[in-house]
């Protein structure tokens, strides 16, 4: 059994609670725009993380190599080359009629 002090305090944040929540989904309509764009980028950053938050240690040689000022073959940038409805994804110029698109996501790529 609770003490009366406890049973009212926890009625009182279930009440809090259940006010904030009908607050938040009836003003909706206002705040919603904004944080769309926001919880968009804060999902993608969390399902897709970037070398930028991994360690030190752990992140790509070619991010390292270019801090440290090492003279070794730097990778090119990926592109995404569109082309009647087809997707090519190279490290060259795209081919002559198809259209550059940035590169969404994470790349792997395998030494050949």
């Amino acid at each position: 059994m609770r003490s009366p002090a406890e049973r009212a305090l926890l009625t009182a944040l279930a009440v809090a609670f259940v006010a904030a929540a009908a607050a938040a989904w009836w003003t909706a309509d206002q705040w919603v725009p904004h944080a769309g764009p926001w919880t968009r980028q804060a999902w993608k950053k969390i399902t897709r993380p970037g070398p930028d938050t991994l360690p030190p240690e752990k992140r790509p040689a070619q991010a390292g190599a270019a801090q440290s000022g090492a003279s070794g073959p730097v990778a090119r940038p990926p592109r995404k080359c569109l082309k009647d409805g087809r997707t090519i994804y190279t490290d060259l110029l795209c081919p002559p009629g198809s259209q550059e698109q940035a590169v969404d996501g994470a790349v792997t790529s395998l030494p050949r």
